[in-house]
Order: structure tokens, then C-alpha cells, then sequence
């Protein structure tokens, strides 16, 4: 194998018009397909009728595809190749594969040259009465065939007429002895009356073998009969446990049909109670996180009335005081109403302070717990709120507006 073969059966492949690419790289590892799928396209590019079958499957029809096409490209094209180099599909049989290539090549280019100086109606003539004489044409080629192979036979037949024409002439030159002819002819017919007899006896085996095996096949079919009788018998007759049997059998069957509800019911079951803690876990944690943004706002609230407080002149502290007590009553309603929401959502009790403004009463009220659970602490705030005047209501109407904003953004 060589460069210059890979290059020239690719080139030549590419003249010829093969429909598929071949590359150089293809022949580095035995690649039987493509050395298959290549000579049977050669083949049908050589001579479009042939019948060669393209099963390469197994290893026999590999060979037997190997040998006809080896014995086609002798017999037709004159063309010998080498079948243990085409069975190695490898670079060995590029060599092989072109020498095919290079007679369709060489054939092509004269046909080429010759196409220019036939003109196109000489030329479908010719088609015409081609394709009018194909049966000629096979027959004239199957007696080609056959005048190469005898001719081979009588080469090398002529080739020993050497000796054989010493042993002839000696056959020839001796004379005939009736003697040792008649001895021979005795040995013959001993021989063939042997042959008689072994076929003779042979045929009495047969006889002797053919009634031994008849014999046989009786006692076979007594055999078989028998042991059918017995098997019926033995179907026919009903074992002392299978009532037993079949009343245990149907228990299992209701035993299994009961394991089966109950355990499709317990895994509906636990399927529950695994989307109910995922949903309790979920309140919870969104309750916690409204609880946190209240704590939150709250205390920015307290910030906020802290310092408006701060900025208050000294002669309504009294006042102040007054309204503070019914604003912050006002806030712990509110607050009261908020933390009775969350209360509903995460179902926990909450407790909450609210900061005063300024006065002492203010810081002593820091300490007051609020529950939410009772409904007279808020009917109190509501009548001490409608004690205050309406001057000191509207004097303080101020402060709790960001209160109301952030319960809207609750």
C-alpha cells in the first residue's frame, strides 16, 4: 500500500462517478462494507446485468460474494485478483480494487475521445440496435465464456502431451496378449460380482433394519397408548386436599384484595398529612413574618410620636395629656384589631406595649399588657374616647394619620 495507490482509486472513484466520498483514511483499518459496497459497484458499472448477490453478513456469504466477483472480473474482464488481499479490506486491497479502476478509466477516456467525432444521431443508432440485440449479446458472451475455459483445459492438457505421448506409443508398440486380457477381464468381473453381492447384502439389512424399526414403532405406540390411559385416569381423579386448597386459595385472594385497599388508603393517608404540615408550616411562617413587619412599623410609630411630643409647647401639656391617653387609647384599639388578624391566621395568643408621648402617666402606661381576647378592655377605650372634648380631639387629629396608613398597608 501506498500513497499514490490511495490518491489514484480516489481519483479515478471520483472520474468514474461514484456517488460517495472516499477518503484516504477509509483503508487504514480493514473496512470490508466499503471494498464490498466499491466491487459490486464496479461490477454493475462493468456489466449492468449481472447477479451477484450483496449479502455480506456472515463470513460464508462474505467469501462466496469474494469468489464471484474474483471469477467474474477473470472470466470477463481477463482481469486476476488476489482474494486473500480483497478479504483483508484493507490498503493491500486498493491495489487490488484498482486494477478494475484503471481499465473503466482507461476505457472511459477512449470513449470520451471517440464520443467527439461520433455525432448524436450515429449515436442513438447505435444505442437503438444495441438495445434491439441484447439476447446476441448474452449468448455471444456466455460462448466466449465458455471458449475460455476450454481453452485453459485443452493448455494444459496439451502440456502433458508430452509424457503421455511416450506412455501411448509403448501402449501401442506392445502386443496384445490374450492371456493376461482375458486374466483381466476375469479380475473385473470378480470385482464387480463383489460389489453385487455387498449391494445384495446390504439391501437384506435394509429389510432386517426396516422390520427391527417397525417393531419399534409398535411398541412405542403400545408404550404411548398406555401412559395416555393413565394420564386421564390420573386427571380424572380428584386429590383428597384440594377443597382445602381452593378455600385457602379464595382466603388469600380476599386477604390480598383487603392488604391492597388498606394500603392504598394509608398512602392517600400520609399523602394528607404530608400537604397539611406543608400548608400549617407555611402559615406559620407567613405569620411570623406579619408579625415582624407589625413589630416593625410599630416601633417607627412610637419614634414618631416620641418626637412630635418633644415639640409641643408647655402650656397644653395638660391637655396633651388628656388627648395622648384617648389617642392612645385609639392606637391600642387599632393595634388590638390588627393582632386579632394574625391571631386568626397562626392561631397564637400576642401580647404587645405601646409607648406614651411625654407625661409620666405616658411612661407609666409602657408597662400595660393588652389581651386579645378580651372584648371589655376595647368597650372601655371606646367610651373614655367619646369623653374627650372635640377641641382636643381636633387639636390631636394629626398624630395617628401614619397609624392609618400603615394598617391600610396591612
Amino acid at each position: 500500500m501506498s500513497f499514490r495507490d490511495l490518491r489514484n482509486f480516489t481519483e479515478m472513484m471520483k472520474a468514474l462517478g461514484y456517488p460517495r466520498l472516499i477518503s484516504m483514511e477509509n483503508f487504514r483499518t480493514p473496512n470490508f462494507m466499503l471494498v464490498s459496497e466499491v466491487l459490486l459497484w464496479l461490477v454493475k458499472r462493468y456489466e449492468p446485468q449481472t447477479d451477484i448477490p450483496p449479502d455480506v453478513e456472515t463470513e460464508q456469504d462474505r467469501v462466496f460474494f469474494i469468489k464471484a466477483v474474483a471469477q467474474f472480473m477473470a472470466t470477463k474482464a481477463h482481469i486476476k485478483l488476489n482474494t486473500k488481499k480483497l478479504y483483508q479490506a484493507d490498503g493491500y486491497a486498493v491495489k487490488e480494487l484498482l486494477k478494475i479502476t484503471s481499465v473503466l478509466y482507461g476505457a472511459m477516456n477512449t470513449k470520451g475521445t471517440e464520443r467527439t467525432e461520433v455525432s448524436e444521431e450515429d449515436s442513438s443508432k447505435f444505442k437503438f440496435d444495441l438495445g434491439s440485440k441484447v439476447a446476441d449479446l448474452k449468448a455471444a458472451r456466455q460462448l466466449a465464456s465458455e471458449i475460455t475455459s476450454k481453452g485453459a483445459s485443452l493448455y494444459d492438457l496439451l502440456g502433458k502431451e508430452v509424457e503421455l505421448r511416450e506412455a501411448r506409443t509403448e501402449s501401442i508398440a506392445r502386443p496384445l496378449e490374450i492371456n493376461e486380457a482375458e486374466k483381466m477381464m476375469k479380475i473385473a468381473i470378480n470385482n464387480i460380482l463383489e460389489q453385487v453381492q455387498k449391494t445384495k447384502d446390504m439391501l437384506n439389512n435394509v429389510t432386517l433394519d426396516e422390520a427391527n424399526l417397525e417393531a419399534r414403532i409398535e411398541k412405542r405406540k403400545l408404550e404411548l397408548e398406555i401412559s395416555q390411559k393413565r394420564l386421564q385416569t390420573l386427571q380424572s381423579v380428584r386429590p383428597a386436599f384440594m377443597d382445602e386448597y381452593e378455600k385457602i386459595e379464595e382466603e388469600l385472594q380476599k386477604q390480598y384484595s383487603s392488604y391492597l385497599e388498606k394500603f392504598h388508603n394509608l398512602s392517600y393517608m400520609e399523602q394528607l398529612l404530608d400537604e397539611h404540615r406543608r400548608t400549617e408550616q407555611e402559615m406559620f411562617e407567613e405569620a411570623a413574618n406579619i408579625l415582624h413587619l407589625m413589630q416593625n412599623r410599630l416601633k417607627e410609630e412610637e419614634q414618631n410620636l416620641l418626637k412630635s411630643g418633644n415639640n409641643d409647647d408647655s402650656d397644653v401639656e395638660i391637655r396633651e395629656d388628656e388627648g395622648s391617653d384617648s389617642e392612645e387609647r385609639q392606637i391600642m384599639k387599632q393595634r388590638t384589631a390588627m393582632e386579632t388578624k394574625v391571631q386568626g391566621r397562626s392561631g397564637k395568643r400576642i401580647v404587645g406595649t405601646m409607648h406614651g408621648g411625654d407625661t409620666e402617666e405616658d411612661e407609666d402606661s409602657e408597662d400595660s399588657e393588652i389581651d386579645l381576647d378580651d372584648d371589655d378592655d376595647d368597650e372601655e377605650v371606646e367610651d373614655d374616647s367619646m369623653e374627650i372634648s372635640p377641641s382636643k380631639s381636633n387639636r390631636r387629629a394629626r398624630k395617628p394619620e401614619p397609624l392609618e396608613e400603615s394598617d391600610n398597608d396591612f
